[in-house]
């Protein structure tokens, strides 16, 4: 039988999806600033967790995309055993296509990117296409961000450090503004091994930039992310 991930108001199966719940998709759910943010777009749902969980946070009319069929499987299920069917859009569509389809502006855009550019691609074809931008270009998805996000919306996601660093230089040059940066480290002992950023249209006269520790030495989620994740996790 598959197994279900248990969360607060909802369940989440990921059996069929390119790629699976994990920390990335709960910490950039919980962190994203949803504030004002009425229409919302989910850039790569997967199995819907990210949009499941914004519909938990917020009122607002969410447009979830991916374009593997078989992860839009599973997020139509999970959607459809969820309280906010009414307020989630499922759709298998690339975002280079969505974007010709749609004149839609967004307050709130957010994705958990592919990010491996050069590293050895998997032989499965699902989670190639998750993983590396060849899909999903850094450029294309500022590109596509700039033109579908409303003038005073917000662009939230997470990207590994690395990663991250190529990716500011694009929204630079395309005159994004990076506002918040919260710097990810798995443990107190390691290195920051991701980045969660908000970037806009408008410079703040001061960016804030924080750290975030999931877990403790003994391996139990620090005090911090519980805070965060509260509203989601079971106890």
């Amino acid at each position: 039988m598959p197994k279900s991930f248990k969360f607060k108001q909802f369940s989440v199966y990921d059996d069929n999806s390119s790629m699976k719940v994990g920390t990335d998709a709960v910490l950039l759910g919980t962190w994203a600033n949803t504030s004002k943010a009425d229409s919302i777009l989910d850039i790569g749902t997967g199995c819907g967790i990210i949009a499941l969980m914004l519909a938990q946070r917020t009122s607002a009319i969410i447009d979830a995309i991916d374009i593997d069929k078989s992860s839009i499987l599973d997020a139509e299920n999970n959607i459809k055993n969820s309280n906010w069917t009414k307020r989630i859009n499922i759709s298998n569509i690339s975002l280079q296509d969505f974007i010709k389809k749609n004149d839609k502006k967004y307050d709130l855009i957010l994705s958990n990117p592919p990010f491996f550019n050069n590293s050895l691609k998997p032989t499965d074809k699902k989670r190639q296409l998750a993983k590396h931008t060849d899909s999903l270009p850094f450029e294309t998805l500022v590109y596509s961000v700039k033109k579908l996000l409303n003038k005073n919306g917000k662009f939230c996601l997470i990207l590994p450090m690395n990663e991250f660093q190529i990716f500011k230089n694009i929204i630079f040059v395309e005159g994004l503004f990076i506002n918040n940066i919260t710097l990810v480290k798995p443990k107190k002992s390691k290195e920051i091994n991701r980045v969660l950023a908000e970037i806009s249209f408008s410079e703040k006269s001061k960016n804030k930039i924080n750290e975030l520790c999931i877990r403790n030495e003994d391996n139990s989620f620090t005090g911090e992310y519980k805070e965060l994740t509260k509203d989601f996790y079971l106890e």
